[in-house]
């Protein structure tokens, strides 16, 4: 799994017009699914997220986590972060999980931010959506369990 985890003043996303999820400070995750993910690596990628320490403490220093700020986590899937864009101008997105795969881990991945104490907000699998956000730093982090595990 890939995931792209940005710290925000605010963020939301948008379905039709209408606000599907919306967030004060937290993070924004947008969230890839590979073809060979698990549970294991949904697991994993959530727990570490939740506790990445990326919010300034007294002195200035990246040391809080989202659970000492009172953030929120807004998630939106994301099968474009598998695009391989080696060969040609329009990139190719076989290497993403196709839905049977991806849809059970996206909502895996909700329950157990929820389970975590973080009741998400979010997007819908598969849905035109428009995503905006106020970066805050701005900071911008990679993660994928290809390198966590």
């Amino acid at each position: 799994m890939r995931a792209v985890v940005t710290r925000v003043k605010r963020a939301c996303v948008t379905i039709d017009g209408q606000i599907s999820g919306e967030i004060g400070q937290g993070f924004l995750i947008l969230l890839g699914v590979g073809p060979d993910d698990g549970q294991a690596q949904c697991k994993k990628l959530c727990e570490k997220i939740l506790s990445l320490r990326v919010f300034e403490d007294e002195n200035g220093k990246m040391n809080r986590a989202l659970d000492d700020v009172g953030g929120a986590v807004l998630v939106v899937s994301q099968f474009t972060l598998y695009g391989d864009c080696r060969h040609g101008r329009r990139p190719s997105f076989t290497g993403a999980a196709a839905p049977a795969i991806a849809i059970p881990l996206y909502e895996l991945f909700l329950s157990e931010c929820a389970a975590r104490g973080f009741s998400p907000q979010h997007g819908e699998f598969g849905a035109d959506m428009q995503v905006s956000s106020v970066n805050d730093g701005p900071v911008t982090l990679l993660l994928d369990t290809d390198t966590l595990m």
